[in-house]
């Protein structure tokens, strides 16, 4: 039966060599923290921590030396540096115990070569834990053990394989996706599915590329509005820097522009945040763009840092943006599925879209937040564009996978919302010069959109089934090849889909018609 470390007792000599543990430590992050407990769970600003050391089988002395190690990490690197660490040294141990079931007393040269994974990645956190190990002087890690962690080669992290892969559930979005991503967002706003808060939140998530944590260290006072002489507004966002050797959140902020339309909505958005915690900080400028829910406000652990209390964690904002989305249902034209739609992916499309517009690693890094440009050559090496030059049999076979049409085929005019209304039938003499009527317009409110194109994915429009769709269809083909430059010929294809669809229901529509 394996012992627990918490029975098992040092002997006399073993306790001399111990060298003692604080009572209180304080994390780069400024959390005050008792590394005496077996349990180390807590918040360190905007990271949840939590490492059992109850159960780790180690000796004592091993044990000991093994806080010891993690209370440096602690105190000098972010919270992802040293939870990599404890895992690492936790998977090392399991593999070294499934042949030898006695506590873990000392990680010796032969212990590395026997058990030493060198194919997963997490071995150079490892390595990194046993180099500091050794550096502190702390027992448990014999000195042999320094060259063969200075000569096993590892693997190397591979860079970019979602990105070069376009993979569909964890690549980058291609630009159909992205038009069903933002319609959809766009609709469930205006039908008040999605929540302010939401709604914002998956905007800058598309437009940001931003990871979940600088959007979780946002404050509402990273929000400028800017008003020129002439009554011009102009929007900007302060980004917090992430990953960055030694650097605190919040330590350095990036601006990025934003565009009026989009700089309105997040203004209007940050002021009614300020306006909530207006009564609960003195300064509310101060408040986290996006606050903990108000049921874990009076919950809050007072020992948290004042810059960051209020504040979610990383991974709460992940959490967010996926429960946010996941009623969007949004089809991928590549597997007719619903599409996987979590924070990740957001970025390696913002890479994407940047390098498929011609900028260099150097542009790529900076609008990503990179130091380096080794991750940001991925999006330039990447295939320049997924999807094939949409044809007329490309279409019908990608129609009812995309499913962009939105609205509701009716049989006749009279079915229709606003049926006896006849301005709300929808022409285009470009298309039919007989001047037949696509469908009809639900909406009763007033539409600036390039009607009939963006009428195919909006969810008002309600197509005739007599309707000379056949013939949209053809004009929009016809209008792809006036252009050689596939970016600009591709603009109109999630719409070439919809009207797609439209025929293909319609045709169906007729079958069941004449049965």
């Amino acid at each position: 039966m394996r012992k627990s470390q918490n029975k098992t007792s040092p002997t006399k000599a073993e306790e001399l060599l111990f060298p003692p543990l604080p009572s209180q430590i304080r994390t780069k992050g400024g959390f005050d923290l008792d590394p005496r407990q077996s349990l180390w769970s807590y918040q360190d600003g905007l990271y949840s921590i939590l490492m059992d050391f109850s159960k780790l089988n180690f000796t004592p002395l091993f044990m000991n030396s093994f806080r010891l190690t993690l209370i440096w990490f602690v105190e000098n690197r972010a919270p992802s540096t040293f939870m990599g660490h404890f895992r690492a040294l936790k998977n090392f141990a399991m593999r070294v115990q499934k042949k030898n079931r006695v506590p873990l007393g000392e990680i010796s040269q032969i212990t590395i070569l026997e058990f030493c994974d060198t194919e997963d990645f997490s071995t150079r956190n490892l390595f990194s834990l046993l180099r500091r190990w050794r550096a502190l002087g702390l027992p448990g890690v014999n000195e042999d053990i320094i060259y063969v962690l200075d000569n096993k080669k590892l693997r190397r992290r591979e860079l970019g394989g979602a990105v070069l892969t376009w993979d569909q559930d964890l690549g980058p979005f291609t630009e159909i996706e992205q038009e069903g991503i933002q319609g959809a967002l766009i609709d469930a706003y205006g039908a008040g599915l999605l929540t302010e808060e939401a709604h914002a939140l998956s905007w800058l998530f598309i437009v940001l590329g931003a990871r979940p944590i600088q959007i979780a260290a946002m404050k509402v006072c990273d929000v400028i509005r800017s008003v020129a002489d002439d009554g011009t507004e102009s929007y900007l966002i302060y980004v917090p820097r992430a990953k960055q050797q030694n650097a605190l959140i919040r330590q350095e902020l990036k601006p990025r522009a934003l565009i009026n339309q989009l700089g309105c909505l997040i203004f209007r958005y940050a002021m009614n945040v300020r306006s909530e915690f207006a009564s609960v900080l003195a300064d509310p400028s101060q408040v986290p763009l996006f606050p903990i829910s108000a049921n874990l406000r009076s919950g809050l652990d007072q020992n948290l840092p004042e810059w960051s209390k209020f504040h979610r964690t990383s991974e709460s904002i992940s959490k967010f943006l996926v429960r946010a989305l996941e009623n969007l249902s949004v089809c991928s034209e590549r597997t007719g599925k619903a599409i996987n739609l979590c924070a990740i992916r957001f970025r390696r499309t913002m890479g994407t879209n940047v390098a498929r517009e011609g900028h260099g690693v150097h542009v790529i890094a900076e609008l990503l937040d990179h130091t380096r440009t080794d991750t940001a050559s991925v999006y330039v090496a990447a295939t320049p564009e997924l999807a094939v030059r949409i044809d007329k049999a490309t279409a019908q076979h990608m129609a009812p996978l995309a499913q962009a049409f939105k609205g509701k085929l009716v049989d006749h005019e009279s079915q229709a919302v606003r049926g006896s209304d006849s301005s709300s039938r929808i022409v285009d003499l470009r298309i039919d010069q007989a001047a037949r009527p696509m469908g009809s317009c639900g909406s009763y409110s007033f539409c600036g959109l390039n009607a009939p194109l963006a009428c195919y994915t909006c969810q008002c429009f309600q197509p005739w089934l007599d309707g000379p769709h056949e013939a949209v269809l053809e004009f929009l083909l016809e209008d792809k090849k006036r252009f050689s430059d596939e970016r600009i010929a591709s603009i109109n294809d999630r719409t070439v889909l919809a009207v797609a669809q439209v025929v293909q229901l319609c045709r169906e529509r007729r079958i069941q018609v004449d049965e």
